[in-house]
């Protein structure tokens, strides 16, 4: 395909997910019906369509879309004017966009980084200083990174295997064992390095996350919103442990006993936690708004409404209320987020001593993008 081909299906593409289509099954939809692209065409678009979503007004705005009007042209059209590349996309060739006459406009206030107006109060009040700063961070793709597994290899070993494989890395001093890979990032699934479990992909504050839940060997531990087991690994990797995960959605675990496997430890999935209490430590990463990883997730940012972070902040008082109940006399309870918003983090631990006798708060961290990881919450409760 021809750069002007690959931004006009970028273009449709996003029409589709403006219209309210999810952007993953319309990219996998396209790239099945496109027999004509290959594998670099596909991911071409694919990061032409993410990052319009992330700076979708921003973008929206130097495409010369009229105020409170998106649409795919608009947005590819800004991408290329931010990139320097709008000859190129919109060169008005057979199966490329005509060429653009649209006048640019600066980006101001917002727009300039693409927050949503409804949330930005909540999110000025939870990052003070940092929210210009934080949000423009969220505007770029993430850093991919690795956690180089303890149990199998050291973080020098796993640098060189990879770099044999023609992957490029460095530490990263946000958590010990944290590689951010530098170089050829779409290896990594494919490499042998990967395939022997001697690194997992996984975000280096979710790694410092885990890094900070206190683990003692032979405790009793159950990751009680596993989803695909990234923590349940992470804190397997730390030391030998009674290790249970459980998810409302018993498929999100599905991938679970395979990586496991491959990364030599044991995780017991179970259905019914409760049967197996109590623990010495529960970890209760919550389903929330997913403010402080928008850069994996931009629908996300665009398609929250008050509606539903409400509903989620109720969800989470009620997870970990249980998560409270699974937990053993003098245990600790690690509830987390990958929101930056204080009504998931401080607001909810705040309401939780409240309302339940016998435990305090132990310690909390706050990580967000400015220090290139996602955007984390971690309070640890501690039962009196």
């Amino acid at each position: 395909m021809q750069l002007a081909a690959r931004a006009a299906a970028a273009i449709g593409i996003l029409d589709k997910v403006l219209a309210g289509e999810p952007a993953e099954k319309v990219l996998t939809s396209w790239g099945r019906g496109a027999r004509y692209a290959g594998s670099g065409d596909r991911a071409a678009v694919r990061d032409i369509v993410y990052d319009g979503l992330r700076c979708l007004r921003s973008f929206a705005a130097l495409g010369g879309a009229p105020i409170g009007t998106l649409t795919g042209r608009s947005v590819v059209l800004g991408a290329a004017r931010a990139a320097g590349v709008e000859a190129l996309w919109f060169d008005g060739s057979p199966h490329g966009p005509a060429v653009a006459t649209e006048p640019a406009a600066q980006p101001e206030g917002l727009d300039a980084l693409d927050c949503p107006a409804w949330l930005t109060p909540q999110l000025q009040q939870a990052l003070g200083e940092d929210f210009a700063p934080v949000m423009q961070a969220l505007q770029s793709r993430a850093p991919v990174f690795l956690r180089v597994n303890a149990g199998k290899t050291t973080v020098e070993a796993a640098m060189a295997a990879l770099a044999a494989e023609g992957i490029t890395t460095r530490p990263h001093p946000l958590a010990q064992f944290a590689l951010e890979v530098t170089g050829n990032a779409r290896k990594i699934q494919n490499s042998a390095t990967y395939a022997e479990g001697l690194v997992e992909l996984q975000d280096a504050a979710s790694q410092a996350l885990a890094e900070a839940v206190p683990l003692r060997a032979g405790a009793k531990v159950l990751d009680l919103c596993a989803g695909g087991g990234g923590k349940s690994l992470a804190l397997a990797a730390r030391a030998k442990l009674k290790l249970y995960a459980h998810d409302a959605n018993p498929r999100r675990m599905a991938d679970l006993p395979a990586r496991a496997a491959r990364a030599g430890v044991k995780i017991t999935l179970t259905t019914a936690p409760e049967s197996q209490a109590p623990f010495d430590v529960v970890l209760a990463d919550v389903p929330c708004s997913g403010s402080g990883s928008w850069r994996r997730d931009p629908e996300g940012k665009w398609s929250l409404s008050a509606e539903r972070l409400a509903g989620l902040v109720a969800l989470q008082s009620e997870i970990l209320d249980r998560a409270a109940r699974l937990c053993a006399p003098n245990g600790v309870v690690g509830y987390a987020t990958c929101s930056l918003l204080r009504a998931e983090n401080e607001d909810q631990v705040a309401a939780f001593l409240a309302r339940t006798p016998g435990w305090s708060l132990r310690e909390s961290y706050r990580f967000t993008p400015l220090q290139d990881g996602d955007g984390f919450g971690l309070a640890l409760l501690a039962r009196d």
